[in-house]
């Protein structure tokens, strides 16, 4: 009986949004309907999550903003429908029709959520949850990654094969990249000793600026605290080379401790020793 109870409180929204859509500046309520719909609960076919109220509120906006602004690229209509969306107040999305459309479609995909599991044998659970780990993991990789480019990770060295393939690309025979790359391999195999020393050369000049550019950058991360990303050997590397220089600077520092308490203790005995033959001489 849940699910029928909810797809009323659906229709009901729906109706009430009917009323709020009458302007002309909004959009039609019939772009909403297909929020409210069945979840398939095939164990091959999973419930799609619903769309969020922004979301469903940028899909229904597009085409007017696209009628309004024609020639404009997607990105930028998109961005302009973001800026009209966060133009609105906190209680405005509160009472917004997509709010109360997208709440319903939720517990409905949570329904269908819960049925589909139920019907799902332990092998298959266990896939879909090596399959959710997997895709986890691939989209923390692509942060990451994202994260070294902005921080300015310097690029790995290239073989020679790589500096080959990159200076002859454009000239090589095939339509497709695989056909490209296929003629790339056969003419790198043909080049003689010498015609290969070059690229090879070229190679080693290129791993010699990957590591000073590492090492300059390396000690970059560890001076602004992002030690988790210097590479294990070199952390302990910096740490020894930190560990030396604390050691000669207290080195430094009791010398010249020692240097200022020698000549402290000079002055004190020629002091004293003035003073000794000061009295000597009144006597």
């Amino acid at each position: 009986m849940a699910p029928f109870s909810l797809l009323s409180v659906g229709a009901h929204v729906l109706l009430k949004s009917a009323g709020l859509f009458s302007s002309a500046s909004v959009v039609r309520c019939s772009c909403v309907v297909p929020v409210i719909k069945t979840f398939s609960t095939s164990a091959r076919d999973p419930p799609k999550r619903p769309l969020t109220a922004y979301m469903k509120y940028v899909q229904d906006m597009q085409p007017t903003f696209t009628r309004q602004n024609p020639g404009t690229k997607n990105v930028d209509i998109v961005r302009k429908i973001a800026q009209q969306w966060r133009g609105l107040t906190p209680d405005q999305k509160q009472v917004h029709p997509f709010q109360e459309v997208s709440l319903a479609s939720r517990e409905l995909y949570k329904l269908a959520l819960q049925e589909y599991k139920a019907q799902l044998t332990p092998a298959q659970s266990a896939a879909i949850a090596e399959e959710r780990k997997q895709k986890l993991a691939k989209r923390k990789a692509i942060r990451k990654k994202k994260e070294l480019n902005t921080l300015g990770k310097p690029k790995r060295p290239r073989s020679a094969f790589n500096i080959f393939m990159a200076e002859h690309f454009e000239e090589a025979r095939g339509a497709t990249m695989q056909g490209k790359m296929k003629s790339l391999t056969v003419d790198w195999k043909s080049l003689n000793i010498t015609q290969k020393q070059i690229y090879t050369q070229l190679a080693e000049d290129d791993k010699v600026r990957y590591k000073n550019e590492m090492k300059s950058w390396e000690e970059h991360m560890t001076e602004i605290g992002r030690d988790d990303l210097v590479r294990r050997k070199e952390r302990r590397s910096l740490k020894a080379t930190s560990t030396i220089d604390r050691k000669k600077s207290n080195v430094t520092v009791l010398k010249a401790k020692a240097t200022k308490k020698k000549t402290s203790v000079k002055k004190t005995d020629s002091g004293a020793a003035a003073k000794k033959s000061v009295k000597s001489t009144k006597k």
